[in-house]
């Protein structure tokens, strides 16, 4: 029998958030509270409810499920960005999360100064950033914009740069999502293939997209998701399920 190779281990993960009235103090909301007699309640939301799954080694996995199903907070929680509110994730190798493109950015600076800034933040060395870095400009096509500011930069500029940073150096685990449709359709080609590249190369990879088409062609095994509960892990037929469940959901509210 084949020993498994786990990269990824999900026991019991559950994420709770609180989402209340509670705005947070200030005298103004005090006396407003006072005159309205209002009482601050809190409600419980769980946006994830007891996963429990394995990934292995060069696994592509894809997550599908309506918005807010809970799809992007489990990658968070499994690229270390957040705690389960119970249970653990534990993890067998280096990872690459592309979960917030350009979310480690300072407007303020260029896009040479974000590249290292970005850099650094991922865990990457100048050194290391020193020798990729005509690989990242190339890889961006942005060498005429190096020496402008990041908050004159469009939302697909910003994307594709912060795209070229994180694909610099393969890791064990990538955590993509939805970043395959930032740019023009030149560069999403570009990106997949990059992804594709990563894939054939060993890379465990977890992708987030509402692409059905994207999820089978790139994935071999498909978790669906819905209000934070696995409604179904298996092959490409769960995105046919899903696509069924969505149609129904559509003609009940019709």
């Amino acid at each position: 029998m084949k020993k498994k190779n786990i990269m990824i281990k999900a026991d019991h993960v559950s994420m709770r958030f609180n989402l209340g009235i509670d705005k947070g103090f200030s005298l103004k909301q005090w006396f407003v509270d006072i005159g309205k007699h209002k009482k601050k309640e809190k409600k419980e939301f769980w946006a994830l409810s007891d996963f429990d799954f394995e990934i292995e080694r060069g696994e592509v996995v894809g997550f599908i499920g309506s918005n807010g199903a809970g799809k992007s907070t489990l990658l968070k929680v499994i690229a270390g960005v957040m705690k389960p509110t119970k249970g653990q994730v534990k993890t067998y190798g280096n990872i690459c999360p592309m979960i917030e493109l350009g979310a480690g950015f300072d407007p303020q600076l260029t896009a040479r100064e974000n590249i290292y800034l970005n850099g650094a933040v991922m865990g990457y060395s100048k050194e290391l950033i020193d020798s990729k870095f005509d690989e990242i400009v190339e890889f961006s096509e942005l060498k005429d914009f190096l020496e402008v500011p990041v908050q004159n930069f469009s939302s697909g500029m910003v994307a594709r740069l912060a795209f070229s940073i994180a694909t610099i150096v393969e890791p064990e685990i990538l955590i993509v999502d939805e970043i395959l449709s930032v740019g023009d359709i030149a560069f999403q080609a570009k990106s997949e293939a990059k992804m594709m590249q990563m894939i054939n190369g060993g890379t465990t990879v977890l992708y987030v997209s509402h692409s059905l088409e994207s999820i089978k062609k790139l994935c071999t095994k498909v978790v669906w998701i819905e209000h934070g509960v696995v409604q179904k892990i298996g092959g490409k037929e769960v995105c046919d399920e899903y696509y069924k469940y969505m149609l129904l959901s559509q003609e009940k509210i019709n």
